[in-house]
């Protein structure tokens, strides 16, 4: 698969297998192809060559709402629009009742008296996992996170963790895009990592013998 990114980052050659299971994290420096490879997962890119399939079907033959419900995302930054967190799920759906609003905050770790609280009024991580309760509503297959932590301290991460390995252990499999090598070790089942657009490892471990560019990325994100 081949495909240039919306911010001019390049993927080539790219064949990876994400498997139905678990935390698979997607790990590399920035500027690397992590977020483009993961928006693809879900058609907010589209590749220039090659094919991107979820469970056999490819992606250019889904509707893409009917797309995003079954693979959810949560992204970088949580972005909630105006109003209650009531408002912003039902963004999700329309319909829902406050019961399978309530059990989406729930498996986001809030509990229901956040439905009428203002969204501006919410921390990083609470706004975090609410952005998480609202992609939890449709009741994906797929979950794909994108640095969900990185603007968040240091309990709200290890909540959200908590929360991404409950969920996988669950039955939602994750993709989980990081740069941080101790938080890919905490949580990954699996790890694919890129530099400059193209795979250069997957496996349920690090490369004992890498390659020198490979091995001057991880020794760098071990020194941080």
């Amino acid at each position: 698969m081949t495909v240039e990114g919306s911010a001019g980052i390049r993927l080539s050659d790219v064949t990876l297998d994400i498997p139905n299971t678990g935390i698979t994290t997607l790990l590399g420096p920035s500027g690397s192809g992590k977020s483009t490879l993961l928006r693809l997962c879900n058609r907010l890119e589209v590749p220039s060559g090659g094919s991107v399939y979820f469970r056999g079907r490819e992606l250019a033959s889904f509707d893409p709402l009917e797309l995003r419900r079954q693979v959810g995302m949560v992204f970088q930054k949580p972005v909630l629009f105006a109003g209650t967190v009531r408002d912003n799920l039902a963004e999700a759906d329309g319909v829902a009742g406050d019961r399978r609003l309530e059990d989406a905050l729930e498996r986001a770790a809030l509990d229901q008296s956040f439905l009428d609280r203002p969204a501006g009024e919410l921390s990083g991580g609470e706004a975090q996992r609410v952005c998480l309760a609202r992609a939890l509503i449709a009741g994906p297959d797929v979950l794909l996170m994108d640095e969900p932590t990185s603007s968040l301290d240091g309990p709200a991460v290890s909540r959200l963790e908590r929360l991404g390995r409950n969920l996988a252990d669950g039955g939602i499999p994750i993709v989980w895009v990081t740069h941080d090598l101790a938080q890919m070790r905490r949580i990954a089942d699996r790890v694919a990592i890129l530099l400059d657009g193209k795979l250069r490892h997957v496996g349920s471990e690090l490369p004992v013998d890498a390659d020198p560019a490979l091995t001057r990325f991880l020794e760098g994100v071990d020194a941080d």
